[in-house]
């Protein structure tokens, strides 16, 4: 159906309607993941000059609005990086930037008509040459290479109805033996992958049905933490799904909201708070909130908002939403792991004394 919402809609009417959050203080875990192809309608030398922008531009940008967030680090950016496309020159600028801005970077990865050895191979490839730049994290307790996941074309574990853009069922099993942490792929919708679940921190058991991750299993503070560790279930991290009443087509029907920035759909203060209200928390630890965006950020329709004039007034427009009892902390795809897993093991406080709970970043940020 139209923008895949036979997949979404009623799960998203009947979600329940809590009050829990309003009650003390509310933390706000910004995040945005990047599905960053700078290679994308351009060649090499076209890549680099894209680069360009991203060095010269974004730290500019974290350091303007350092101030902003309660814990006093500015606005982070994940690059999702498809390793399919791996070119040294170009990994090395990203690695340049996450060392001047903060910025972290994980797996993209882009594949159709696949085979499951072959998958394990690209990905474990992928993520060892990202690796080699400096990049990618490390569990604290066993010091292997650890990383966040997105899937090209949104196919995770072979989603797409008409066989296109994977082809390898059982995906959620080779992404946990390769060493994913976790996936960022959802929402997807208005594309057919779009899942049931929506609005979720889960787990989902890895099948060979294909769209294991349809469903799963809510975190929950106390009660999730050895599923973490089982090799069959794959965390994954949703961003918010919804309707947007605030903007209507032909002034009438609602906008779907699916957290995604580009050059026509900029962040404002109307979408953050519609983000905050479908924003999943782990079950016990309603005050904590994961806010996760995504865009493509290589494209420069997309990055002209994402360094400019557009996201330099949502900034500004998010020291007057933050009062007293709202504290916003920007953070990286990674961070925000750490700080789910520091709420599943029944953490409380201040979230962001969780950023490196359970993976290390190999090279020290700002």
């Amino acid at each position: 159906m139209i923008r895949a919402i036979d997949k979404w809609l009623w799960p998203y009417l009947k979600r329940p309607r809590s009050t829990t959050r309003s009650e003390g203080d509310v933390h706000v875990m910004l995040c945005v993941c990047d599905h960053f192809e700078p290679l994308h309608d351009t060649d090499h030398d076209g890549a680099l000059r894209r680069m360009d922008e991203w060095q010269h531009r974004w730290p500019k940008i974290v350091g303007e609005f350092a101030d902003l967030a309660n814990d006093g680090i500015g606005p982070r950016h994940t690059f999702f990086y498809p390793v399919e496309q791996y070119h040294e020159a170009i990994v090395s600028r990203i690695a340049e930037v996450c060392r001047d801005s903060g910025a972290e970077a994980e797996v993209h990865l882009h594949h159709d008509n696949d085979t499951a050895e072959n998958l394990e191979r690209v990905l474990i490839e992928g993520r060892d040459l990202l690796a080699s730049h400096g990049l990618l994290a490390r569990d604290k307790d066993t010091g292997e290479v650890r990383y966040g996941f997105i899937h090209g074309n949104w196919a995770l574990d072979d989603s797409d109805p008409h066989g296109r853009g994977c082809g390898v069922r059982g995906e959620l099993g080779i992404l946990r033996r390769t060493g994913c942490y976790a996936d960022f792929t959802m929402p997807s919708a208005p594309h057919p992958t779009q899942t049931r679940t929506i609005n979720s921190v889960y787990y989902a058991q890895d099948s060979m049905a294909g769209k294991s991750h349809d469903r799963g299993t809510p975190v929950t503070a106390d009660k999730t933490r050895a599923l973490r560790d089982r090799d069959d279930q794959l965390l994954l991290v949703q961003g918010p799904l919804g309707l947007n009443w605030q903007r209507r087509k032909w002034g009438v029907l609602p906008k779907v909201e699916n957290a995604e920035l580009t050059g026509t759909n900029p962040p404002t203060a109307q979408r953050f708070n519609l983000w905050s209200r479908l924003a999943p928390s782990v079950a016990g630890r309603p005050e904590w909130l994961f806010v996760k965006l995504h865009t493509h950020g290589g494209i420069p329709q997309n990055y002209e908002t994402l360094l400019g004039d557009p996201m330099r007034r949502f900034y500004d427009s998010l020291s007057a939403l933050t009062e007293d009892r709202v504290h916003l902390h920007f953070v990286t795809a990674r961070e925000m792991v750490n700080i789910v897993h520091a709420a599943e093991s029944g953490a409380g406080g201040d979230p962001a004394d969780y950023r490196d709970f359970s993976l290390r970043l190999e090279v020290s940020t700002p």
